[in-house]
Order: structure tokens, then C-alpha cells, then sequence
């Protein structure tokens, strides 16, 4: 089994209580608009990341992180990107692969509104942590954390700070 917790537009704010849940996590994703590196820096001294880059994210980050990022977690097929859009109005630029070639799991960011919900039509499960930076219109600071265990997404949990 392994415990995930997903974040998403950070926007270069990482504390304490961040790095808290990241401690309890076997591996922490990020779905973009990290802002400074020294985000990501910290999350990779305590646990693996898996990250893609915003569109806020300047040459730096777009160097160290990909702009898609697939990949197996156990048996699940995960796919990362920042802006994705959601089941039924998926970003243009992926609509086709996703239709053709569907993950387990999709994840994006960049709304800044959390949605978790299934795409009855492609079998998948779509994810947006909303927002855990300082930055933007949210009024309330959101992540996810889940396990994953086999095929099995479990245990799902919204982590929620006031802004």
C-alpha cells in the first residue's frame, strides 16, 4: 500500500504544517505552479516526488519537471499534467490521448478548486487538489492524500487551511 498526498499551485509557499502531511505521505505529488524550487527541494529531502510544471512556473522548474508526467503506482496508471480541464471538457491539447489511451487516475491543477469525480465515460477518476499556496482567488488552502494499494485508490481525505 502506498499513501499519496497530492498538492497542487503552491506558488512558492511551503511551512510547517505542509511538511507535516508530506512526513506522513510514502510519496508526494504535485500537479503544478510550484514557483520557487526551494518547494519542491523541501518535499524531495523527506519523501519521492512525482511534479509537472505550471504555467507560472518559470525555465528553472520546466528544466527539473516534465509538463505530463504518466506513470504506474502500484498496478494504477496515474497521469499528471497542471491544466487539464475536467470529464467532458478535457484541455484540447489532450482530449485525443486521453479518449484513445485513458489513465486510471487524471490529475491537473491551475483552477485552484478542488473536484474529485469519476469520468463514467473513459473509467477514470479525475483529481485537482485545488490549491495549497498563499496565492490566488481560494479561500480555503486544500490537498489530498489517498493510498493506493494494488489497483484499489482508497481512503480518500481533504486536507483543508484556512487562508
Amino acid at each position: 500500500m502506498t499513501k499519496i498526498l497530492l498538492l497542487s499551485d503552491t506558488h512558492s509557499h511551503i511551512d510547517a504544517t505542509i511538511l507535516k502531511y508530506v512526513k506522513e505521505a510514502d510519496e508526494v505529488w504535485h500537479a503544478g505552479d510550484i514557483g520557487d524550487l526551494k518547494v519542491t527541494d523541501a518535499i524531495k529531502k523527506l519523501k519521492p516526488l512525482r511534479a509537472v510544471y505550471g504555467n507560472i512556473d518559470d525555465h528553472k522548474a520546466r528544466k527539473e519537471f516534465p509538463k505530463n508526467n504518466r506513470f504506474f503506482c502500484e498496478d494504477v496508471d496515474v497521469w499528471i499534467t497542471h491544466i487539464g480541464g475536467y470529464p467532458g471538457k478535457y484541455n484540447p491539447n489532450l482530449k485525443n490521448e486521453i479518449n484513445s489511451n485513458p489513465p486510471d487516475i487524471f490529475i491537473c491543477g491551475h483552477s485552484h478548486i478542488l473536484k474529485v469525480m469519476p469520468d463514467k465515460k473513459l473509467n477514470l477518476l479525475h483529481m485537482n487538489p485545488g490549491a495549497i499556496g498563499n496565492h490566488g482567488f481560494h479561500k480555503v488552502k486544500t490537498m489530498l492524500r489517498f493510498t493506493i494499494d494494488g489497483r484499489k485508490i482508497d481512503n480518500l481525505e481533504v486536507i483543508e487551511f484556512k487562508k
